[in-house]
């Protein structure tokens, strides 16, 4: 044993020990760091090249055609500014379609895909991707269809109110591409939800619709939008609260998800039919209502015009209801 101590010393004087890099970097981590030191310059090894932060002035390549990537300062303030103008004006479109993609992220635009992945209709338009548009759907063939079908009261709806649906802006704001594409659809499939359910495309009309549409799809733009019921005159909100709105609430809720309908595949279904396979009751014909109102409005003012004329006293000033 004495033998071998002069070698180990000696081999221990000609081979120095280096330990692990793994050591190495723990070592480092442990040890202080001199004030004159700027932690700036360390880099840890292996460590991922730096990118700069996504800001106004940087932002990342867009994921598909017409998106543009929103900051979070940038995405709040498009939801209040387009969120009090809308509330002003409900059937500004733009409007309503800024605040919408501004407010469905990150959970709520997923929450409609989750819906259509567990469904399997919604599963063939996710991978099918159809477009509702002019060129997209024969319009003169679904004049050409018996009254009761989706096709020829879609057709007829379009055509009473004056509008297409080439109407519908593209989504722009929502970052992931499918999520894009499953808020286009809810957009491109609005006027089937008006033919759907009678509602006209009037302000009380719009209001009843976006409630209909928040208990069904929970997204925050519908249900902001309800808050123009506000804005409505005092007989149009006594109705909201007393009709329109119990109906939006107990159909939006009880109804299947409207997302999953395939319309292009429904367009020579009756439209009765189609309201009992997902649940929904027609509400109340709101421009009947409205005309029966506006009718009663003008023989109460004839009659007391008349009333008027015969007493000798000036004609009464009319008030404005809905």
């Amino acid at each position: 044993m004495n033998t071998l101590q002069p070698c180990m010393r000696s081999a221990c004087r000609s081979r120095t020990f280096i330990p692990p890099r793994s050591t190495l970097t723990v070592a480092a981590a442990l040890l202080p760091i001199p004030p004159s030191t700027s932690t700036s310059n360390i880099t840890p090894f292996n460590a991922p090249p730096q990118s700069r932060q996504f800001s106004v002035l940087n932002r990342p390549p867009p994921n598909y055609p017409g998106h543009v990537p929103l900051t979070g300062v940038e995405r709040a303030a498009l939801a209040i500014g387009s969120g009090i103008m809308s509330f002003f004006d409900p059937r500004r479109g733009d409007l309503i379609a800024a605040l919408g993609e501004a407010t469905a992220t990150p959970y709520f635009a997923n929450r409609l895909r989750r819906a259509m992945l567990a469904n399997s209709t919604g599963r063939r338009i996710l991978r099918d991707r159809p477009r509702i548009t002019s060129t997209s759907l024969d319009l003169p063939r679904l004049r050409s269809l018996p009254a009761s079908t989706v096709g020829a009261t879609y057709v007829a709806w379009l055509d009473r109110e004056g509008v297409t649906p080439d109407t519908r802006a593209g989504v722009r704001y929502v970052d992931d591409e499918e999520c894009a594409y499953v808020i286009q659809r809810y957009r491109e499939s609005h006027d089937f939800y008006h033919a759907l359910t009678g509602l006209p495309v009037v302000r009380e009309g719009e209001v009843a619709l976006k409630a209909f549409e928040f208990a069904n799809t929970l997204l925050p733009m519908t249900g902001l939008s309800v808050l123009a019921v506000a804005t409505l005159k005092p007989a149009e909100r006594r109705r909201f609260w007393s009709i329109y709105g119990p109906w939006a609430v107990r159909n939006g809720l009880r109804s299947d998800e409207v997302i999953n309908v395939y319309w292009e595949e429904e367009l020579e279904t009756d439209v009765n039919v189609l309201r009992a396979r997902l649940g929904i009751e027609a509400p109340p014909d709101l421009r009947d209502i409205r005309q029966r109102e506006r009718a009663k409005r003008k023989r109460a003012k004839e009659a007391a015009m008349i009333a008027a004329s015969a007493a000798g006293a000036p004609p009464p000033i009319a008030t404005q209801q809905g």
